[in-house]
């Protein structure tokens, strides 16, 4: 706004100071050339008062004087100075008419060649005929030039100077606003104990305090919740533990129990898994709010780790394939982590991915030398994931708007959170595509940092 404002007030200043110079420069040399026409106009009277047949005396004596340009009608006859540019011929026949025929001093502006000339014509008053005189205006053409480029040349400086003092006093403006951006792009992403610094200004100082308080007031809340989330979650482990406890003594006696009592205690150690499932996701959790998490890395060979968590999973049977080079691939990762990650893949394949699915293991599509990075892709024959929603599926108890369509309604929507979650801590990420044999079904992939090594 700056700039566009300096570049209306140049253009405005410009356009006034060249209709004033114009106006000034022009008036000046109209009127020197009225004055010095006049003059010659009264020599030539003089030479042809004598009543001579021709103006050829004028003609001389104006030559003489070193006037050239000019152009006498006497008694009907044209005669011209020495000049035979400007003849008779190049006067407008409107201009003739006025000063010849109806005796008024006239002067106009034309064009003789591309060159701008004035031409006054004055009638003689004593004698029977008229004089013109022209006055070339290339030095007014050329001033006026030479202005305009000046006030172009100004006015470009001066419109670059106020678009560079527009974006200093912005940027000044605008700094406040732009830390406040900064600060809540921080606590977006976790870092509660961002606030503002403090400011003298009376109106940022309101902004600061608004800000700092409303960071407060949200970082309250959530420790808050994250306190409530962790203090149920330990609360309900003894009574969980009695009631495991109590389901397994019944499980040991299910034989003597009629058929019903043992549908219900099946329904019961069920329920109860899954309960014991959630508060574990739910401490998870709470560890991750509360930064209290640490890796225990080791250097782990993709292949075999992979094989193993799936072995401990709760569907030993997925079939795992690997390429060759990813057979001699090693990730650091904490390795109970990792294989809750992979145990989280897989039930999320059995309880909404139709039953079944399949790992592979291998390096990216089109990655370079040295390998940087490797795939783990569990692919399912569910009816996949919209994608509007492969980014909601992993947000904490999130399940998506497919998941009362999908083969069962059990779990919290915390699992893909925890992969997700595990995943970032280890500098790898996780996102969800269609399969690539075009059969129905979703592609997790997930991505970590790995070298390959000779074994």
């Amino acid at each position: 706004m700056f700039g566009f404002g300096t570049l209306f007030l140049s253009c405005f200043l410009a356009a006034a100071a060249y209709s004033f110079t114009r106006s000034s420069v022009v008036n000046q040399r109209d009127k020197a050339a009225i004055v010095q026409a006049y003059r010659n106009a009264q020599v030539a009277q003089n030479e042809l008062a004598a009543n001579t047949p021709s103006a050829k005396p004028a003609i001389d004596r104006l030559t003489a004087l070193g006037v050239n340009r000019f152009a006498i009608n006497y008694r009907g006859t044209w005669s011209g100075g020495s000049s035979a540019q400007y003849g008779p011929d190049k006067i407008p026949v409107l201009l003739q008419q006025r000063v010849i025929n109806e005796s008024t001093p006239s002067r106009m502006i034309t064009r003789i060649g591309d060159r701008p000339v004035l031409i006054i014509g004055i009638p003689l008053t004593v004698t029977d005929g008229s004089y013109f005189d022209f006055v070339a205006l290339d030095d007014v053409s050329n001033t006026l030039n030479s202005v305009l480029r000046s006030l172009l040349f100004a006015g470009f400086i001066t419109t670059l100077a106020g678009a560079l003092l527009g974006t200093l006093v912005a940027s000044r403006a605008v700094r406040p606003l732009g830390d406040a951006a900064q600060a809540a792009k921080a606590i977006a992403g976790g870092r509660m104990d961002t606030r503002l610094e403090p400011t003298d200004d009376p109106d940022l100082r309101v902004l600061a305090n608004s800000f700092n308080d409303m960071a407060s007031a949200l970082q309250a809340r959530v420790e808050r919740d994250a306190r409530f989330a962790s203090d149920v979650s330990h609360e309900l482990r003894s009574p969980l533990m009695t009631l495991a406890a109590s389901a397994e003594v019944m499980q040991a006696r299910r034989e003597d129990m009629p058929e019903r009592a043992q549908a219900a205690l099946d329904l019961l150690v069920a329920d109860v898994i899954r309960f014991q499932g959630l508060v574990e996701d739910l401490l998870e959790i709470s560890r991750f709010d509360a930064g209290a998490i640490r890796l225990n890395l080791d250097d782990l060979l993709v292949a075999e780790f992979v094989r193993q968590a799936v072995a401990v999973s709760s569907a030993p049977s997925t079939p795992v394939a690997v390429t060759e080079r990813a057979e001699r691939v090693v990730i650091r990762g904490d390795r109970r982590r990792l294989a809750r990650v992979v145990a989280n893949l897989i039930d999320n394949a059995r309880l909404h991915g139709g039953g079944e699915c399949a790992i592979t293991v291998t390096e990216p599509e089109g990655e370079g030398e040295p390998l940087g990075h490797i795939w783990i892709t569990v692919e399912d024959h569910g009816i996949g994931v919209p994608p509007e929603e492969r980014e909601l599926v992993f947000e904490r108890f999130a399940r998506g708007a497919v998941a009362g369509r999908r083969s069962s309604s059990d779990g919290a929507g915390l699992g893909l959170s925890l992969v997700d979650e595990h995943l970032r801590m280890h500098g790898g990420r996780v996102w969800v595509e269609d399969r690539l044999d075009g059969e129905p079904g979703a592609r997790f992939v997930l991505q970590l940092p790995a070298d390959e090594v000779g074994i």
